[in-house]
């Protein structure tokens, strides 16, 4: 009973993600349009890739509207990728994540090549901050393509 209960704990605490991922289809030298505002992952997503050279584009505001203030933003021509990602607001857990970022966070991620539309990340996921974070440099490590330097 005691194994059982150990088991069941242990994996409630694992965080759930799954990927799909096109390995060496990410150029490091290309932009990257991402929506601007979100969450924490949207956030963290555009820093990230700051971090690592890419250059990062919210692109242009094309009009406000007048019902709802809804924002239209143009996509420049310059962006070979888009990203798009869809999050719950984060949640406060430090006993749950005490050791890994204290926010919970519950995301869906997306990444498309402009060029052929061909979807080169879907991933969804939920976890503690810190987890996320470096699931997401362990996921844009194996997307880029490898150059000879870096090899």
């Amino acid at each position: 009973m005691r194994l059982f209960i150990l088991i069941l704990l242990s994996l409630s605490l694992t965080a759930c993600n799954t990927a799909y991922i096109k390995p060496n289809t990410l150029d490091t030298k290309a932009m990257i349009y991402t929506q601007r505002g979100g969450y924490s992952m949207q956030r963290t997503i555009k820093e990230t890739m700051e971090k690592r050279g890419y250059t990062v584009s919210t692109g242009k505001l094309k009009r406000v509207s007048e019902i709802g203030d809804k924002e239209i933003y143009e996509i420049t021509e310059d962006s070979k990728y888009a990203v798009k990602v869809s999050e719950r607001k984060e949640t406060l857990r430090p006993i749950w994540c005490v050791f890994n970022g204290f926010w919970w966070w519950n995301f869906n991620v997306s990444i498309i090549d402009r060029t052929n539309n061909d979807e080169i990340l879907s991933w969804r996921g939920r976890g503690c901050a810190n987890s996320s974070i470096k699931r997401l440099n362990r996921i844009l490590d194996q997307m880029e393509i490898k150059t000879e330097k870096s090899e």
